[in-house]
């Protein structure tokens, strides 16, 4: 644990060499430590994402939220720049690996970094995380409750992605998810479905579905948060990342 901790909105070089905002929060020594690129969830880069970089860096990692809305909307509201991003149909994929390499670029080159670096996403942000770990060369990724990596985006929606399981085979690392059985994005049954395409690539993976717990269960200010749920979820990340991201 690490109780001196620097947190603070810092620049850095995103896809096709843009500079975006993004917030850091790592600890004040120089300990050898793996990093966290933490992917935002739809409603954007807001105060509880920025919380879970803080979570990480007090747990012992360096940590990064690459804003994914910084184009569409620099300094707006998280509300306002959510909403103009869905309006464009969200972040293309291309520009979300290459602000994800970015991101990791900027862990990686932290004084006390030891080279090992981790995406973790929710909500779309798990399915960005997915598509980052079959795009980079990650040493683990954590998906949790991640829509639309199995399955179509149902019509009406504004989200301009597709499926993307048929990446599996380039998966780059071991991959935790982290999902709820009353769930409906992703179901049970699409979370069977990316469990089978994992076992048939030979892939290094733990899935953990928890029941009575829906779509954002970790989510804190919201009415799906399950506590059961979200408590033994943060036990089994930190456990992941101990195993993968330790110096």
């Amino acid at each position: 644990m690490s109780d001196a901790l620097l947190a603070e909105t810092v620049m850095i070089t995103g896809h096709n060499g843009d500079t975006i905002e993004a917030y850091s929060a790592r600890a004040l020594d120089e300990s050898p430590r793996g990093g966290v690129v933490v992917i935002h969830h739809m409603p954007g880069y807001d105060d509880p994402s920025k919380e879970i970089a803080r979570n990480f860096a007090y747990h012992g990692y360096n940590a990064v939220v690459p804003n994914l809305y910084w184009r569409e909307a620099p300094g707006a509201s998280p509300d306002d720049a959510a909403a103009t991003a869905r309006a464009n149909g969200g972040v293309p994929d291309e520009r979300l690996v290459g602000d994800v390499a970015g991101a990791m670029a900027y862990l990686k080159g932290l004084g006390n970094s030891n080279g090992k670096v981790g995406t973790i996403g929710y909500c779309s942000g798990g399915r960005q995380s997915f598509l980052a770990a079959v795009s980079l060369d990650l040493d683990a990724a954590v998906v949790c409750y991640g829509a639309f990596i199995v399955g179509e985006v149902p019509a009406g929606m504004p989200l301009k992605v597709g499926p993307i399981v048929d990446k599996t085979p380039s998966l780059s690392c071991p991959l935790l998810g982290l999902f709820g059985e009353e769930d409906s994005n992703p179901s049970p049954a699409q979370v069977a479905e990316l469990e089978e395409a994992l076992k048939e690539n030979g892939k290094t993976y733990e899935f953990h579905s928890y029941p009575n717990a829906g779509h954002g269960f970790f989510a804190v200010n919201r009415p799906g948060y399950r506590v059961e749920a979200a408590t033994d979820g943060w036990e089994k990340i930190f456990a992941f990342y101990g195993k993968y991201l330790s110096a």
